[in-house]
């Protein structure tokens, strides 16, 4: 794999789930540096899991091309490591017994201090079974899995979901250590944009089975800025969002120029501001830095 690899790369991906249940992915184009941390957030329905499923190669696209370290998914499945939103495991084994069967299917790449680290940080005993383990400790299981696979790319689909907040303070750390000590890609889905903010540097965000915004997350906060004044309009800056500000008003537009202090107060806003007011208006322009953005053809995407 070179440095000009990515970890994950989709052009004009789509899915669409029979008539009634609809388009789900409707030409989501994208491309994750090898080596990122990257988010993927979005409302309910924005297609998160059916993207992650099927970058993992367990569900197959309705249209355009995914591609994983260089290959299409399936091919590099010694190299990838996906945990699925409901965790799967076989509920009759143990926890000692769900890692030796990691072991066994990853031979020459497991490592077992890895995998017993999260496995047995939220206090679940090895001779204890899958069924009988809170949420959180099944999350810590499924997870520990992954690490202990030490795979070049984890896809996590809401990873932090059932652990309490200490708990997802380990696994920050855990995840920003193994991207920094074995050059780990991770993509990983969540709801929370502020515990992604810490520990992520790139972010892609779905709506509508596109990407509204994608770049590293300083790209992202820096293309926008928030407005507050009386003045009777923005210029030619672009409006994203625009609400009442007690007799003024305050709007996030990303700029066009400088921005007028002489009649609006500037101000940066938080990626979480800019996550939520995109949510809010689903039809503001998306945007997509050069960081992100995908090979203009599936020929290109291939090569």
């Amino acid at each position: 794999m070179t440095d000009q690899t990515a970890a994950v790369e989709a052009v004009d991906l789509r899915m669409r789930y029979g008539f009634r249940s609809g388009t789900v992915l409707d030409g989501c184009s994208f491309r994750l540096p090898a080596g990122s941390i990257s988010a993927l957030v979005g409302p309910n329905g924005a297609g998160k899991s059916t993207l992650l499923a099927i970058a993992a190669g367990l569900r197959r696209p309705t249209g355009g091309t995914v591609r994983l370290l260089g290959g299409v998914p399936g091919e590099n499945r010694e190299r990838v490591a996906f945990v699925a939103q409901n965790k799967p495991l076989y509920p009759q084994l143990t926890v000692a017994g769900t890692l030796r069967l990691g072991a066994e299917l990853n031979p020459g790449r497991w490592d077992q201090d890895a995998a017993e680290n999260i496995a047995y940080g939220g206090g679940a005993e090895p001779k204890a079974a899958v069924r009988k383990l809170s949420g959180g400790q099944r999350t810590r299981v499924a997870l520990a899995l992954a690490f202990g696979k030490r795979p070049e790319l984890m896809l996590l689909d809401e990873p932090m979901a059932d652990l309490d907040p200490l708990a997802r303070h380990q696994l920050t750390g855990a995840l920003m250590a193994q991207a920094a000590e074995h050059g780990t890609s991770i993509v990983m889905s969540s709801h929370v944009v502020a515990e992604l903010e810490s520990c992520c540097d790139h972010l892609l965000l779905l709506s509508s089975g596109r990407v509204q915004l994608g770049g590293t997350c300083d790209e992202i906060v820096e293309a926008h800025s928030r407005l507050t004044g009386t003045g009777e309009d923005f210029g030619s800056h672009e409006v994203v969002e625009e609400q009442g500000s007690g007799r003024g008003r305050t709007a996030l537009v990303r700029p066009d120029g400088k921005p007028d202090t002489g009649v609006w107060d500037v101000e940066q806003p938080s990626l979480e501001e800019i996550f939520l007011a995109h949510l809010r208006n689903p039809a503001a322009p998306a945007l997509v830095t050069g960081s992100v953005a995908p090979a203009t053809s599936a020929r290109e995407a291939a090569i």
